[in-house]
């Protein structure tokens, strides 16, 4: 179970450090357009903390960058050449774990890929929330695999059963929670939206 957690808040670290230095931004720049303290920043490049999904869908909006596409390359095997075809073994598979939830997540696509796939569990009780700006830019489907999933898309709440799908539209603050005493495994399909 070590590539659960231990390798993945390295590599986390240094994309959100990658990112960051890409925009040439300091850490006090980050801080104001993600609305995440600076401490937390500087702990999360320096490895020193995993951050939270909540963290990671500030950070992610500020960047204008999905969830899954800041984290796609971290989770990515370290010597998986993107964009490379191939088997991917569920047993060589990297998974996130938040830390304030439990909430688990494991890319099933690789980095070079055109649509991104994650795998997520959501454990009973948990709630993820993500502003609405983790959303802008991508189009997204969530398909309900197991369990039940009671999602917050603005105001519209819709309680999604196994099978079930949604497709999202314009950008809004949504929430991901789970009501029920049991988990629920979904996954989601992301695209960058093409449209002009």
């Amino acid at each position: 179970m070590s590539n659960i957690v231990d390798p993945l808040v390295d590599r986390i670290a240094a994309r959100v450090r990658a990112e960051r230095e890409r925009r040439r931004w300091t850490l006090a720049q980050l801080a104001d357009a993600s609305g995440v303290s600076q401490a937390m920043i500087s702990r999360i490049e320096r490895g020193e903390s995993s951050p939270t999904a909540v963290v990671l869908g500030k950070l992610s909006a500020a960047f204008q960058l999905s969830v899954a596409s800041l984290l796609a390359l971290a989770e990515a095997a370290p010597d998986e050449v993107p964009g490379a075809p191939g088997v991917r073994r569920l047993a060589d598979a990297a998974e996130w774990r938040d830390p304030a939830t439990g909430y688990r997540r494991r890319q099933i696509t690789g980095p070079g890929f055109p649509a991104e796939i994650a795998e997520i569990s959501l454990p009973a009780g948990a709630r993820v929330p993500y502003p609405a700006a983790a959303f802008a830019f991508v189009r997204q489907v969530v398909w309900v695999l197991d369990g039940r999933l009671t999602f917050h898309d603005g105001d519209t709440v819709h309680e999604l059963h196994a099978g079930d799908t949604i497709e999202l539209g314009e950008p809004a603050e949504r929430v991901f929670a789970n009501t029920t005493g049991t988990a629920c495994r979904y996954a989601v399909v992301l695209a960058r939206d093409v449209r002009p």
